[in-house]
């Protein structure tokens, strides 16, 4: 993605200073960030925080001496890819819907023909009153995106709708925004991610240390490519992405039954979950009592939810990942081969710093046709981007 240029917008709340996240996580993205604070905002932050983390001026005052000769809603509106207003309060976003324009930040939304965000942070009772709600509707009908905020215990005491959403989320959504490839548009996506769960008794069970952050990865990069993802996902501490149909599962039996469902209407499936290959011959409806002996448990194959998938497709292309501790291509191909796949990635769990849990990856992804491509070392948002560009040629 080339350098991008964000205006964010930051109006008077309580909520001001999780801007500053935000526009951390997107300098960290190299983003090129501009500041404009309405004159409430900066009773609760100061411009300097801002300025810190932006590493750009912050406007202020609309008629403050310009630091260059050019007028500076105007430039900042034309410099923009995007415009952010986090938090967004019930008065800017009164503004603008009623086309009033009297201070730098409303001047800017006005006259700006980049895509404008608001990112919604107040009261309950204002985020609930109809006029705002009207105000908010007629926005979203003119174009202007809005992320919805949260629910919960608000600074007033009150508790409902209108804590500003959370800020990964935010940054997420203007990252996805700011995404120039789109080569997935009208494309369905199929995901699975994370791992199985095999019940041994109602306390017991057996899995494995995936922690299903390459297929969020993966499905994260499908979505801002423009696809219609579904994401299947095991058990995992990570939220659900914006913008995807989610399905939660825990065993083999439920994944593959999720799976059944969208496949045949999928045009790429990336199967990247650790699915459990054996489960318990008898699930135990008691707790297992410890005794003096040992404890012998006899297990039996599971669902190929992978093979079935192979023999089952027509024109879709299905990838599959193989996590392997030794001889990693010569397993990853003979997989490839045996579940008919159109890619495997193959990635080597035996290194401490890739593969589960960790946010790298070290993979080679072989193709049906013979090809290898060893991908240096890199995190798996990367890998995900890496693996649709090496699909799209195809």
């Amino acid at each position: 993605m080339s350098k991008k240029c964000v205006v964010v917008g930051v109006s008077g709340g309580v909520a001001v200073y999780k801007a500053l996240d935000v526009i951390s996580t997107l300098r960290k993205q190299d983003i090129d960030i501009h500041v404009i604070m309405t004159e409430s905002a900066t009773e609760f932050v100061t411009p300097l925080s801002f300025q810190s983390l932006s590493q750009n001026m912050v406007v202020t005052d609309m008629f403050a001496e310009p630091k260059a000769w050019e007028i500076q809603h105007i430039s900042l509106a034309k410099r923009a890819d995007l415009m952010l207003i986090v938090p967004a309060t019930a008065n800017i976003i009164g503004k603008v819907a009623n086309g009033i324009a009297d201070d730098m930040l409303s001047t800017t939304i006005m006259a700006t023909k980049a895509p404008v965000v608001f990112a919604p942070a107040m009261n309950t009772n204002m985020y609930e009153n109809v006029i705002v709600q009207e105000n908010i509707t007629k926005l979203k009908r003119l174009g202007y995106n809005f992320i919805e905020p949260a629910s919960g215990r608000l600074a007033c005491g009150d508790v409902g709708k209108g804590k500003l959403a959370d800020t990964k989320l935010i940054s997420d959504y203007v990252i996805s925004m700011l995404n120039d490839q789109k080569d997935l548009v009208g494309k369905k996506v199929l995901v699975t991610a994370g791992p199985t769960v095999s019940d041994i008794d109602p306390v017991r069970f057996i899995s494995n240390r995936s922690s299903g952050k390459m297929g969020f990865a993966i499905a994260e990069e499908a979505r801002d490519r423009g696809a219609d993802v579904v994401l299947v996902a095991g058990p995992s501490d990570i939220p659900d992405p914006f913008g995807m149909k989610v399905v939660r599962v825990r065993t083999n039996e439920q994944m593959m039954n999720a799976v059944l469902e969208d496949f045949d209407s999928s045009d790429i499936v990336i199967k990247s979950a650790a699915v459990a290959d054996y489960k318990p011959k008898e699930y135990h409806d008691k707790k297992i009592k410890k005794t003096e002996g040992d404890l012998s448990i006899d297990f039996v194959r599971d669902n190929d939810i992978l093979k079935t998938l192979g023999e089952r497709k027509k024109d879709q292309i299905l990838i599959g990942f193989a996590a392997e501790s030794n001889d990693l291509i010569e397993n990853a191909d003979g997989k490839l081969k045996r579940k008919n796949l159109d890619y495997i990635v193959a990635n080597d769990i035996s290194k401490s710093d890739t593969g589960f849990a960790s946010d790298d990856n070290l993979v080679t992804i072989i193709s049906s046709k013979g090809e290898q491509f060893a991908l240096d070392k890199m995190n798996k948002k990367d890998v995900a981007r890496n693996l649709f560009n090496i699909i799209k040629k195809r």
